[in-house]
């Protein structure tokens, strides 16, 4: 098995807040197990989504055991997005790429056949665009008047939904078009849920606060492993020093021998902790 480690190690404190990609309520639900944030791919209508949130809820006040040193009581889920003061434009300009994005991620993810550098998936997603429009209907939350999509917003904020991720440059969709929609929604739409996001995130944290205080009594910490058990970390070109240098020219030859000094000086340093 291949060591690895990863560099520069995050110094934030409290630690970046850990998220998992769901597609089901399964991944949903052990996120919650975990502590961890659920970032939702499944595109549900808000009825459904109620669902999956309070079962997130749920599951995280009584069966938590946090993965990491904090938790992150969190669950998003991505939306369409295209706004335009025009219903008719808003779809023309954002839905074929929101269900390209859809069909994309399923060509990849679950029924495709992708021959790497041939395989044209916008064409694929055309020939079968009669297939998605079980999609369309429900792909139209967020695209549509500053009306509509203030609508959509707030009914996910409704059913508990934290956070929406929009979906906006997907397939076709032109950068004027994605810059049109930003502009409107900042302007129109998003002083609206901006204003009591702080309100909206006391209530939630003093709400949570005995349950996050409860799930890490029940989590078991790791012991600090002992010197022996950690295991050394070569670098990348530590086999450097083994090669033929009769094969190389004079200034790969010196910095061979550069290496080999070096390497033999360090190897007589045994390291501090």
């Amino acid at each position: 098995m291949t060591q690895a480690t990863g560099v520069p190690k995050p110094v934030q404190k409290p630690h970046p807040p850990i998220w998992v990609a769901c597609s089901n309520r399964e991944t949903i639900h052990l996120a919650a197990q975990l502590g961890i944030g659920a970032l939702t791919f499944a595109f549900v209508d808000p009825s459904e989504s109620k669902k999956w949130v309070d079962d997130y809820y749920q599951t995280l006040k009584n069966e938590c055991v946090p993965i990491g040193h904090a938790v992150n009581p969190n669950i998003a889920m991505v939306t369409s997005f295209s706004v335009h003061r025009d219903d008719e434009e808003a779809v023309r300009r954002g839905l074929d790429g929101f269900l390209f994005f859809n069909y994309a991620l399923g060509h990849h993810y679950s029924f495709g056949q992708h021959w790497p550098g041939r395989t044209n998936i916008w064409e694929m997603f055309e020939s079968a665009k009669d297939a998605t429009k079980d999609q369309m209907e429900r792909s139209l939350g967020g695209i549509g008047t500053p009306d509509s999509v203030r609508s959509h917003l707030g009914t996910m904020g409704n059913t508990g939904v934290d956070q929406t991720v929009f979906i906006q440059q997907g397939g076709k969709d032109k950068h004027e078009d994605i810059m049109d929609a930003l502009d409107l929604f900042a302007t129109d739409i998003m002083s609206e849920f901006k204003d009591g996001e702080a309100k909206r995130l006391k209530r939630k944290d003093e709400e949570l606060a005995p349950f996050v205080e409860a799930v890490f009594k029940r989590k078991d910490y790791m012991q600090e492993l002992a010197d022996e058990e950690i295991p050394v970390i070569y670098p990348y070109g530590f086999d450097i020093a083994e090669v033929d240098t009769s094969r190389l020219d004079v200034t790969q030859k010196a910095r061979v021998q550069e290496m080999k000094k070096m390497r033999k000086a360090a190897e007589s340093v045994k390291p501090k902790s």
